[in-house]
This record gives C-alpha cells, structure tokens and sequence, in this order.
C-alpha cells in the first residue's frame, strides 16, 4: 500500500464518519423525544438521563474523528 493509497483511505474514512455523525446528530434534534423513549425503554436508563449520554457520545465520537481520521489523514497529506 503505498502513501497515495493510504491519503485517499483516510481522507474517505473522515467524509464517511462526518455524514455519520451529522446523520446521527440529526436524528437526535429532529426526532428527540421519539429516540430518548426508545433507549430509555431498551437500556433500562431514566429520561432524564439520557441527554447527557448522548452529548457525552457525540463528543466521544467527534474527538475519535478527529484523532484517528482527519489527524493522520492531514499528516499523510503533508508527506505526500
């Protein structure tokens, strides 16, 4: 696998976990009530807990992105 193969890899891995992040951010705000009922029931977890779960899994995710795909993606960038 040479740079140019390994650059293209983690430049599609950022653009395809961006649009997943985005997706599941909107389906947060759009569909709020709906989605904290549904794992409120699933996992056994109270309403009002849920929101700060799923700030805490947003900001989880977002800092992975960045530190695993655009992070090394940019650094292959500036070899290549």
């Amino acid at each position: 696998m040479n740079i140019e193969t390994l650059t293209s890899l983690f430049g599609w891995m950022t653009v395809i976990n961006i649009i997943f992040l985005l997706f599941t951010t909107l389906a947060i705000i759009v569909m709020r009530e709906r989605v904290v009922k549904i794992h409120a029931d699933m996992f056994g977890v109270k309403e009002s807990e849920i929101t700060p779960i799923y700030f805490r899994y947003l900001a989880n995710y977002k800092l992975l992105i960045l530190v695993f795909n655009l992070v090394p993606y940019i650094a292959l960038k500036f070899i290549a």
